[in-house]
């Protein structure tokens, strides 16, 4: 279980986070969602020790993050897989070598068994012939299928995705969220995902996160969300005549 206790972050003048608290359990998908700067990264970079709280903590099984020792980081990050919002790939790598690039770094297995280790995710991620391709030989979505691969192939208790479908068609993003959410299910892993697509939060946010001005702001399910009176809730969702077509949709089924 990760906690995240009255947070609080400041860049200079700029205030980030100003008392965030929310609490991520195992199992099932959490999506963070709000507007560009109400702290969703920040946060995020918090909970897996990028950056230190001015004051609060998030607390990881049971220890607070900030105040772990450097080893006792390493090993908590084996735990973790990381979705970066432009896949991140390595250029210079082969796609099995960037998927393999975790394997190298926190384990001490043998050749063999990364290499079947990175065929194993590979062919979990419907790519079977890609191993010798570079990430410049792949589409927008066949990289972002590699950087889930690379994310669960260390066997991640926890997975987080930023912005998971930036730049990707929607056809391409809904099968993008059909496999977050297999994988999420598959493994029992807990998935937290930054996200200002409504459409992915309503395809696999079993639970959702509202953060405004650094804070908590609103915490429910998709189905909850149309019936939240949270006026920057709803003035954040139904920005788009997509969703509140959405809303008018779910309100005609619950008649």
């Amino acid at each position: 279980m990760i906690e995240v206790v009255d947070l609080h972050k400041s860049f200079g003048e700029n205030k980030v986070l100003n008392g965030a608290s929310l609490t991520i359990e195992r199992g099932g998908t959490l999506v963070i969602i709000g507007k560009s700067g109400c702290g969703k990264s920040v946060l995020i970079k918090h909970v897996v020790g990028l950056l230190v709280p001015d004051s609060g903590y998030v607390m990881v099984e049971g220890k607070k993050v900030h105040e772990m020792k450097t080893p006792e980081l390493y090993d908590l990050r084996k735990k973790f897989g990381f979705l970066f919002q432009g896949s991140a790939l390595f250029d210079s790598m082969t796609i099995a070598e960037n998927v393999m690039f975790p394997l190298k770094m926190f384990t001490k297995q043998s050749k063999s068994e990364m290499e079947d280790r990175v065929d194993f995710v590979l062919k979990r991620v419907n790519l079977i012939d890609a191993h010798n391709k570079m990430p410049s030989e792949a589409s927008g979505g066949m990289q972002k299928r590699v950087a889930i691969a690379r994310a669960i192939v260390n066997k991640p208790k926890y997975l987080f995705c930023d912005e998971p479908n930036s730049g990707l068609d929607p056809k391409t993003a809904i099968i993008i969220d059909n496999l977050i959410q297999e994988i999420t299910d598959e493994y029992q892993i807990i998935t937290v995902i930054n996200s200002h697509d409504m459409n992915s939060v309503m395809e696999i946010g079993e639970k959702i996160v509202f953060l405004k001005d650094g804070l908590k702001a609103w915490e429910g399910s998709k189905d909850n969300i149309f019936k939240t009176d949270n006026k920057a809730v709803t003035d954040f969702v139904y920005s788009s005549e997509l969703m509140k077509k959405v809303r008018q949709m779910y309100i005609e089924e619950k008649k």
